[in-house]
């Protein structure tokens, strides 16, 4: 496997900044696609140039487009607030961002066939999540049979497969994965509600994830949450 090329979605979270330093590990060449796509969460681009910098990767790429025009989300509407998190809620929260993974996959899918690089990595999680329909399984199988069936790679016989690596692993599971792949956690950001001076909010659905990831981990929580 070594010197094959994979795109890496990289948002500058926890969760993705495990799956580089994952497929790094695997021997990929990495390459990295973030999205300034009109989030409010705007820090998170600055972590994700230090991360592809800090685990390795091959390039970094940053895509710009405009989800911020259909709204529809606490993180891409100034008119929606992002909420305290609600850990008895079945619905799925405000933050979902409509279609956001289909459209970041189709991006690295079309970047993928250029390189040309087959294996595109990203870090959906099934487990510790927020209920987003784009984080789950089926999802995940169903954007690969597509990617096989809608690109010239894939009607030729050069199979695109997608890796979820952290799909069925707990937050705490997914830390001390990063943790032993040397991820540094204070160079990523969760909050959807950061300060202007990088404090995270410590309330919100991203936030207590991660803080209770953290404790299940038994490791310390690097982040800077307002006090």
């Amino acid at each position: 496997m070594s010197n094959q090329k994979a795109i890496v979605l990289l948002s500058g979270g926890l969760d993705s900044a495990t799956v580089l330093a994952h497929a790094v590990s695997e021997g990929f060449h990495c390459h990295c696609l973030s999205f300034d796509y009109g989030q409010s969460h705007q820090a998170e681009l600055a972590h994700a140039r230090v991360l592809a910098d800090s685990l390795g990767a091959a390039s970094h790429r940053t895509a710009h487009l405009d989800l911020a025009v259909f709204g529809g989300s606490a993180l891409t509407d100034e008119n929606i607030e992002v909420p305290d998190a609600d850990s008895g809620s079945e619905q799925i929260p405000v933050t979902y961002v409509p279609a956001r993974n289909t459209v970041f996959l189709a991006y690295a899918l079309a970047w993928g066939e250029v390189l040309p690089a087959y294996d595109l990595f990203i870090g959906v999680n099934a487990v510790d999540y927020s209920g987003y329909p784009d984080c789950r399984p089926a999802f995940i199988e169903a954007f690969e049979r597509m990617a096989n069936q809608a690109t010239k790679a894939g009607v030729e016989s050069q199979a695109f497969q997608i890796h979820a690596p952290l799909l069925h692993l707990t937050k705490g599971e997914i830390i001390q994965k990063g943790v032993r792949l040397g991820v540094n956690y204070e160079d990523t950001v969760s909050c959807y509600r950061l300060t202007d001076n990088g404090e995270a909010c410590g309330r919100c659905d991203a936030c207590v994830l991660r803080k209770e990831g953290f404790i299940e981990a038994g490791i310390p929580d690097p982040t800077r949450y307002v006090k």
